[in-house]
């Protein structure tokens, strides 16, 4: 694995501004969200708004991904996914939940989620996951992707292709009828041919007009993920590998997960309704 130093928190630009005449989540401004208390299964008018949502958030995040490249720092990502988000309607939604001062999500190297993007540089074999919701419509859209910074070691190479397969796989296995836990079972199967850890700790959720709507989805074979799957569900599925162990610490912002181990780790997601047959993905571009 590389061999560079270790992350350190940065240094913040100034807040974002939001159009006056975007529609903000509800938790804008609050400490907390309102516990949702509507249903997991959706209105195909719902659903149809969130491929809007899920749309743009994956536009952002290819916009921001662009310019990843040795040199460049988190805040200038956050500062074109705030930009593209804004520019087509949507508010950012990581922006006020629960404090999150940023627009997207940037981690890098060892942070498992929620890096803050900020004046950290990004170097030559790092690698960093991109994580965009965007708000619009009443509904939410949530994806993340890793991406290779310059010429990076195989290991890590390995680890985040290896990610996105886990990604692929989980999908494929979504069927109605099926118990939530084969989401998990699959991608905690596929992790150990390679001997990976499986963030535990970190999961997906429901999400809907609710960012999470208290549904989780574990990415490991958990006997207590007993929901029965349903057509017209909402969720994400969003696999967090590493190259040791699964235990983490949290930095003073109150958000950073780092691996414990500080090896790599790797994360993807996308934001899917159940099909009669499947599942469909609504962060595609």
């Amino acid at each position: 694995m590389s061999g560079q130093s270790l992350l350190a928190p940065g240094e913040l630009s100034p807040t974002r501004s939001v159009p006056g005449n975007i529609r903000r989540p509800e938790y804008v401004g609050k400490p907390a969200p309102t516990p949702y208390t509507g249903p997991e299964v959706q209105t195909p008018e719902t659903i149809e708004a969130m491929r809007a949502a899920g749309r743009i958030a994956a536009r952002a995040m290819a916009e921001a991904a662009k310019l990843i490249a040795p040199g460049v720092t988190t805040d200038e990502l956050d500062k074109v996914a705030h930009a593209y988000m804004c520019d087509h309607g949507a508010y950012p939604s990581t922006l006020g939940y629960r404090g999150f001062p940023k627009s997207l999500c940037s981690s890098v190297n060892e942070v498992i989620c929620h890096g803050i993007p900020d004046s950290t540089v990004l170097r030559d074999g790092d690698i960093v996951n991109l994580d965009v919701t965007a708000y619009i419509g009443g509904v939410h859209g949530d994806n993340n992707a890793t991406y290779l910074v310059g010429d990076v070691d195989e290991e890590s190479r390995l680890l985040v292709e290896r990610t996105r397969e886990s990604l692929d796989r989980a999908i494929k296995a979504v069927r109605p009828g099926r118990q939530i836990n084969i989401i998990g079972r699959v991608i905690e199967s596929y992790a150990k041919r390679f001997g990976y850890g499986v963030v535990r700790d970190f999961t997906g959720h429901g999400i809907n007009s609710s960012f999470h709507s208290g549904l989780i989805i574990p990415h490991y074979d958990s006997p207590h993920a007993t929901t029965v799957i349903q057509p017209g569900m909402t969720f994400t599925i969003e696999p967090m590998l590493t190259l040791g162990t699964h235990e983490y610490d949290m930095w003073d912002d109150g958000w950073t997960v780092v691996t414990k181990d500080r090896k790599r780790t790797a994360q993807f997601e996308h934001t899917l309704v159940v099909t009669d047959t499947g599942a469909e993905i609504l962060t595609l571009p």
